[in-house]
């Protein structure tokens, strides 16, 4: 069986993945004053970062359409696939794997779609666990995702809670407590959902609190150290990761600038990580 696989672009996976995979990537949409974006293309996610914290309307962004999805599928199944694994952002967080889904009514039998209940590399590293398993059809590929979605861990410790505030993606109570005490909330995506797991007043402060989560649990399979417009504290932070962690790491760890779609919901100058724990 020959497998093709399909993601969006929330997976924040880079380009050179995408390629060596043959990954789809379907772009969300990024929508500043009106105008709409496709993820990616018309405005960097540096400049974006640089922009939002004086933009006068807080971005919103929109799912793919049907249509976005039915073209890719159609694209694949023309070219020889004879399935495809379409993996999605979580489903409780956006509404990206509702049009997934209906897209791929028009094609019977012919698509998987899988929740992977998570965000960002979260999402991508079981998008490139299942291409690795690809070769051996279908049920491997889904069973590599379960495998890599047991073992991750997706944290963030954001410069502000306005954002998600703002997005609705977490608790009213949770992000009024954050602002009135101009602290800066340390966060878990786990299961699809955005849960607040302690806070901190400086960002050294949550620094070492994101430190402590990642170099408790033993050795790491993938890692990948995520930011929203803040290269100088990812780059401090992998620096003094390596300096104090004991355990395995990975060779290849990503430092990914996060898309400006989940930028939007949390903020610039956050700081984050995903990983996934050794077998």
């Amino acid at each position: 069986m020959k497998l093709g696989i399909v993601t969006d672009s929330t997976s924040d996976i880079p380009k050179y993945l995408i390629d060596q995979y043959e990954l789809e990537v379907v772009p969300s949409i990024l929508i500043i004053d009106g105008k709409e974006y496709a993820d990616g293309i018309g405005i960097s996610r540096e400049d974006f970062y640089k922009q939002l914290p004086s933009l006068r309307t807080q971005p919103t962004t929109a799912a793919p359409s049907i249509g976005d999805f039915s073209t890719r599928y159609d694209s694949l199944l023309t070219r020889g696939c004879d399935h495809i694994l379409s993996i999605h952002a979580a489903g409780q967080l956006t509404t990206i794997i509702n049009s997934a889904r209906q897209a791929a009514h028009d094609f019977p039998n012919k698509i998987t779609i899988v929740d992977s209940l998570s965000l960002s590399l979260g999402l991508g590293f079981q998008v490139i666990a299942a291409a690795e398993a690809a070769e051996d059809g279908l049920e491997a590929a889904l069973h590599a995702i379960e495998s890599t979605r047991n073992r991750l861990h997706v944290f963030a410790a954001l410069d502000t809670m306005e954002n998600l505030r703002r997005s609705g993606r977490v608790p009213g109570a949770v992000a009024a407590l954050g602002s009135l005490l101009s602290i800066k909330p340390l966060i878990e995506l786990t299961n699809g959902e955005v849960k607040a797991i302690g806070a901190v007043r400086t960002t050294k402060q949550g620094n070492e609190r994101m430190l402590k989560f990642l170099l408790e649990g033993g050795a790491l399979e993938r890692l990948a150290i995520l930011h929203t417009g803040a290269e100088p504290r990812a780059k401090e932070f992998l620096n003094v990761m390596m300096q104090q962690a004991s355990q395995s790491v990975p060779r290849d760890i990503l430092m990914v600038n996060v898309t400006t779609v989940i930028g939007t919901h949390v903020g610039p100058n956050g700081l984050g990580f995903a990983a996934v724990r050794a077998v």
